[in-house]
Order: C-alpha cells, then structure tokens, then sequence
C-alpha cells in the first residue's frame, strides 16, 4: 500500500480504473473487507494489492482480475 489511509466507505477501483468495491473496513491492518456486493456477499482482498490511495484505494491490478482473486470468505488467523 502507498501514500495515503485507507479509510471506511472508501471507493476501490482497479488499475482500469473500474469499480471494485467499497471499504468496510480493515481486518487486522493487513486485508480489506469490502460492503456487500448486490447478492449480500462480503469480499475480502489483500492490502498488499493496493498500488496508491487518494480519494480512492487503486489496485495493482485491472478490476475483473482482482474480483476473480477476491476471498469470499475471512483469512484465517493464526
């Protein structure tokens, strides 16, 4: 992750600039868990693949790619 905070209700978009998701907030500093999606599925997806944060977390990677690599369900803890 670079520059800025990644904060709550926060749009996340892909490299291509297309809508992933919103921030509902940060599992444990190192995943983010996104607001449902249409179906009223949670999302979760690594911090690491955030490239830059302004107004908008912006991946590393274009939208469809990151939506098929996306966890349906909460990273386990050790």
């Amino acid at each position: 992750m670079a520059d800025g905070t990644i904060t709550e209700h926060m749009p996340v978009v892909g490299a291509d600039s297309a809508p992933v998701g919103t921030v509902d907030h940060l599992d444990a500093q190192d995943t983010i868990k996104l607001t449902k999606d249409a179906h009223g599925q949670h999302h979760w997806i690594a911090a690491t693949e955030v490239a830059r944060v302004d107004a908008q977390a912006h991946l590393h990677q274009p939208a469809a790619q990151a939506m098929q690599g996306w966890m349906d369900t909460p990273p386990a803890r050790e």
